[in-house]
């Protein structure tokens, strides 16, 4: 039998419940604290607008998932504003075209979990996911493992959408 290896899924498993105790006691929020840092590479974001800013998942479903983040801190997809709302889903589309372009994505998954019950990991901070996906690539290592193979380092899915977002 093959052994297939995901070492950094481990960590954010061990850690999920207890970093989520801390940063709701902290109020430390990732989606408020990385765009303030200036950092973008160790903290994986990959563009900035006005009101949202686009963000590789640290713990992705699939190599090129992606996060539209908006700036203001809430937990209320109906107390969006138009512009936030309206830069959300044009960087939704623009991310759709890159990853097309880049993986040759047959399709995507697009969406939002809306609060803890709906399976947000961090949902005190609403965020858009982007998950893009191919024909027959429903993994049986998610189903009997609750494990993802990704065959690429997160430092060349960043470095990748970097040097096609203005082409």
């Amino acid at each position: 039998m093959d052994v297939m290896r995901a070492p950094w899924r481990m960590s954010y498993i061990d850690s999920y419940d207890e970093n989520r105790r801390k940063n709701e006691s902290t109020g430390h929020c990732i989606f408020c604290t990385y765009p303030k840092e200036n950092n973008d590479e160790e903290n994986l974001i990959v563009h900035r607008g006005r009101f949202a800013f686009v963000i590789i998942n640290r713990f992705p479903y699939a190599s090129g998932h992606l996060m539209i983040v908006p700036y203001r801190h809430t937990s209320i997809f109906q107390s969006l504003s138009d512009d936030e709302t309206q830069e959300l889903f044009f960087y939704a589309k623009k991310c759709v075209l890159l990853l097309e372009r880049i993986y040759n994505a047959d399709g995507f998954n697009l969406g939002m979990n809306i609060g803890h019950a709906a399976g947000a990991g961090i949902d005190a901070h609403l965020h858009l996911h982007l998950v893009p996906r191919w024909n027959g690539d429903t993994n049986f290592m998610s189903v009997t493992a609750e494990t993802r193979v990704l065959p690429e380092a997160l430092s060349v899915t960043r470095e990748k959408i970097l040097s096609s977002w203005e082409n």
